[in-house]
């Protein structure tokens, strides 16, 4: 028969702290501090087991429970020396969840459960106290009122606010009995009233019937949103907890509080918490009450009196207990206790939820106190949790007006005035104005405004749009896909779903980690990249086997990039740099010349450019490897789109405006993705990659001749579909490579490989590999050419396949294993059977996300790469990946 449910009381503990997955983490951990000696009061877990049962039945439980919760529940009594339901000694329980992860306030809880109108004349009869014991049972109709029959809490707390305007007083305690007695009638009569039922006198069906709630509230909407927004799967279920009540609403040697074993803000080491004398532990954490901190370590004039001073003598029970708990679990503990008659009872302990900051500080500190090894410490910090240290973040004390919802595209927080256009955004922020760049979607055209801006929204594409790449790229923060918003580019104004009407000039604040747009300027906090960080991020470095490099496309990115601990350069986009100040006009002159004459001399203006681009990057760079893509956007990308912006060429290059116009319409394409662009490009207009590769080999050139710089460039030729693609311009580059090596009288060494991104590429990647030095997996167009999905359409449809269970992930921010990941293994496997030594990486977005970089670990790639302000998360994930398999 399945043991669906586990004792635990002094002298016999059934469960182990070990057994979080069956017990749930607040069972597991109840369990385990009863085995190193804690208070804990006694109680039973219906394993998470129970939970799956439970909705794979139709909500019906196995057989065999209700006779294990019955006998697990006679051992509560005995050890008590109270009995469930008896008038005169009647046992109290407390009902709550505790999943395997740490859910804090999702789910349900329901304490006093087993009052009515005769077990509450028990309790005064045990406790001499009817104030006491009216407060528990109206505490007790608000809870299961609320949990169990689904009733607005409101409603009773409005009947509850009323009596204390009638009587004159601020707080709950100054009611008397005779008052909380009174609205124990008021409250059942109410819910009589609201739910058309009597308020359940039977203690065993209010157990059942909390039990019931607590399971139900697995799939509450909040516990649903939780689970997705931390990676928690559904199936993993919650336990349940039964256990006996302890009181800290009995007088004024009673309390309850909460407290953490160092500061979670800032990973201080001193002992923090709050507390609240005559109090259940709601109070606490709802805010009814003013906590009062447990001790004086942070104490400020005005403070209300400390635990430390008030119960002396339990507080100092308290600090032996964050002692053992620390040494025991050797992890900063989030703890729940309550005092009863001047007697401590712990009731939770578990590894408490931290800043990055925090995290870092104490995974550095606990080393040094000898409590964790090193790869202790690197495991326990979450590579996402660095985001918070690399960005500036919105002050959590500031008020703030949300008034959209759209993507995190990338985080951090950023204000400034709405502009509309790219040049505007330029403009103003020359004039020392901070903007913020609003955009139905992103082209390339407009990456100089998003260089000036402070922050990006816009109303269209996904978590791997344009916007979304560059943001992260640059380190600006970015909210993208916000349907929330109607951008009129015509009245220069956007209007949210709510009505609120934004102007260009308005001042706005996004937050890029949680997708907000908020009206105003929110204050910020900045980071602090402190000792700690550094150190543990170099313990990091000594764990992990994939290297780190970056996308960077200037010398400030591959500055940012190396002070964040790129190992070089992953991939540089060169059409970038083609949008920069009067570049354009040359790019365009090259686009609109009538042939190869035309095209030369306009790609003769654009080489010194490009090649010092290149200097800047390999001197930021000081001899790191650093790949560099050729052109790879199509051409109508570079060309105007509006009459007046075609006009304007047209007058700049001395030709018709209807040619220009006609010239623009033969450019456009019905699926530019899939058009000419890339190594296609090329093949038709081989001189612009001759111009690409002259300015990179000139660069090197230069500085190994000049400056003695010691530099291999990895020269990569984007979108290869066929190998011949790659034969024919490889030819040509390694043409162009030489006669720049003889020019200067210099030895450079340099690679020449491609850009992965179709399926029929890493299905022939042992053919491709003939060709080729390196292979580069650029995984956002593999996923799009893969799933046949558009990463800047699919953005308003995907939520839908998450949210349905079509998709568990959205494939654009994490990397699809079973799918793309095959392709990856499979080309990597396929590409070195041909040349042994090929170097394989991945330059996609997913090479900063984690479970991305573990993914490449696993494969065997050499490097992953990704924008500068992730290089520390991918850092800290490969880790990870080396020391997980170690473990294995």
């Amino acid at each position: 028969m399945t043991k669906y449910v586990y004792f635990f009381g002094e002298g016999q503990v059934e469960g182990a702290g070990d057994m979080k997955n069956l017990l749930g983490g607040k069972g597991a951990n109840l369990a385990e501090m009863l085995s190193i000696g804690l208070p804990v009061p006694a109680g039973f877990t219906l394993t998470t087991e129970v939970c799956t049962a439970f909705y794979d039945n139709n909500r019906h439980y196995p057989e065999e429970l209700s006779g294990q919760v019955k006998e697990a529940l006679g051992k509560v009594e005995a050890q008590m020396g109270k009995k469930f339901g008896d008038p005169k000694n009647p046992l109290l329980v407390s009902v709550r969840s505790g999943a395997r992860a740490s859910m804090p306030g999702m789910m349900d809880t329901v304490l006093n459960l087993g009052l009515n109108d005769e077990t509450v004349q028990g309790i005064i009869d045990q406790s001499g106290d009817p104030r006491f014991a009216y407060d528990s049972y109206r505490r007790f109709i608000q809870m299961y009122s609320n949990v169990v029959l689904e009733m607005d809490g409101d409603v009773l707390e409005h009947i509850l606010e009323k009596k204390k305007e009638e009587k004159g007083v601020e707080l709950d305690t100054e009611l008397n009995a005779a008052d909380l007695k009174m609205l124990v009638e008021q409250f059942k009569k109410k819910v009589q009233e609201v739910v058309g039922q009597a308020f359940p006198e039977d203690p065993e069906e209010q157990l059942w019937g909390a039990i019931g709630a607590v399971f139900g509230s697995w799939m509450n909407p909040r516990a649903i949103t939780y689970r997705k927004l931390n990676d928690i799967p559904a199936e993993w279920g919650t336990a349940v907890n039964v256990q006996s009540m302890v009181y800290g609403n009995m007088g004024d040697d009673c309390a309850t509080g909460v407290a953490f074993t160092r500061d979670p803000s800032t990973g201080e080491n001193y002992f923090y918490g709050e507390y609240l004398v005559n109090a259940q532990g709601e109070d606490v954490v709802a805010g009814i009450r003013t906590p009062q901190p447990i001790n004086k370590a942070k104490y400020k004039e005005g403070d209300l009196p400390a635990m430390e001073d008030v119960l002396p003598e339990c507080y100092q029970q308290l600090l032996e207990v964050r002692s053992i708990l620390e040494k025991h679990y050797r992890d900063m503990q989030d703890i729940e206790f309550t005092i009863e008659k001047g007697k401590l009872y712990m009731l939770q302990t578990r590894n408490g939820k931290r800043t990055a900051k925090a995290a870092t500080h104490i995974a550095a500190e606990m080393v040094k106190e000898g409590l964790i090894s090193k790869k202790e410490a690197v495991l326990r910090i979450e590579p996402e949790q660095l985001d918070q240290l690399l960005h500036p973040s919105l002050d959590p004390a500031a008020d703030k007006d949300v008034i959209a919802k759209g993507l995190p595209a990338s985080p951090g927080a950023a204000s400034g005035m709405v502009v509309f256009n790219a040049d505007e955004a330029e403009e103003q922020a020359r004039l020392k104005k901070r903007v913020i760049l609003v955009r139905v979607e992103t082209s390339p055209e407009d990456i100089h405004g998003m260089h000036a801006a402070q922050g990006i929204l816009t109303a269209r594409g996904g978590m791997t749009s344009h916007a979304a790449v560059v943001a992260r790229g640059m380190g600006k923060c970015c909210v993208a896909g916000c349907g929330d918003v109607k951008i009129d580019y015509e009245k220069q104004q956007f209007t949210t779903k709510g009505g609120v009407v934004v102007k260009r000039g308005d001042m706005i604040t996004l937050d890029g980690s949680a997708g907000e747009v908020i009206y105003g300027d929110v204050p910020k906090v900045q980071p602090e990249l402190s000792g700690d960080f550094a150190e543990v991020m170099t313990w990091a470095d000594e764990f992990r086997r994939l290297k780190v490099r970056t996308n960077a496309d200037t010398p400030h990115d591959s500055k940012v990039a190396r002070e964040f601990g790129a190992e070089g350069i992953g991939l540089c986009r060169t059409e970038h740099m083609f949008f920069e100040g009067d570049r354009i006009q040359a790019v365009r002159e090259m686009i609109l010349a009538e042939d190869l004459t035309g095209r030369e001399k306009a790609l003769a203006k654009i080489l010194p450019m490009q090649k010092s681009d290149f200097l800047g990057i390999f001197r930021e760079m000081k001899g790191l490897p650093v790949t560099i893509r050729l052109l790879d956007p199509p051409l109508h990308e570079f060309l105007p789109q509006t009459d007046d912006d075609v006009a304007e060429l047209a007058s700049a290059c001395g030709v018709k405006f209807s040619d220009v116009k006609a010239h623009v319409e033969h450019l456009h394409e019905f699926n530019p993705m899939l058009g000419h662009r890339g190594c296609r490009l090329a093949i038709s207009y081989p001189e612009v990659y001759d111009m690409q590769v002259r300015a990179i080999m000139e660069a090197a050139c230069e500085l190994v001749k000049n400056e003695g710089f010691d530099i291999v460039p990895e020269i990569m030729i984007p979108l290869v579909a066929h190998v011949n693609e790659l034969k024919i311009l490889r030819e040509n580059a390694v043409a162009v490579a030489e006669e720049v090596i003889k020019e200067f009288g210099v030895e450079v060494e340099y690679l020449i490989g491609t850009m992965i991104e179709l399926p029929r590429a890493a299905l022939m990647a042992d053919k491709v590999a003939e060709q080729a030095d390196f292979f580069s997996f650029g995984t956002n167009d593999l996923t799009q050419t893969t799933y046949g999905l558009s990463r800047d359409d699919s953005g308003h449809f995907l939520p839908d396949y998450v949210e349905r269970g079509v998709f568990r992930r959205d494939p654009f921010v994490y990397l699809d294993r079973a799918g793309v990941g095959q392709l990856v293994k499979m080309g990597k496997e396929k590409g070195r059977a041909t040349r042994p030594d090929l170097k394989v990486g991945i330059c996609g977005e997913h090479g900063g996300e984690p479970s991305s970089v573990i993914f490449c670990h696993e494969i065997g790639l050499d490097y992953v790469s990704c924008s500068p302000y992730r290089v520390p998360i991918a850092r800290l994930a490969a880790a990870h990946a080396a020391l997980q398999e170690e473990d294995a």
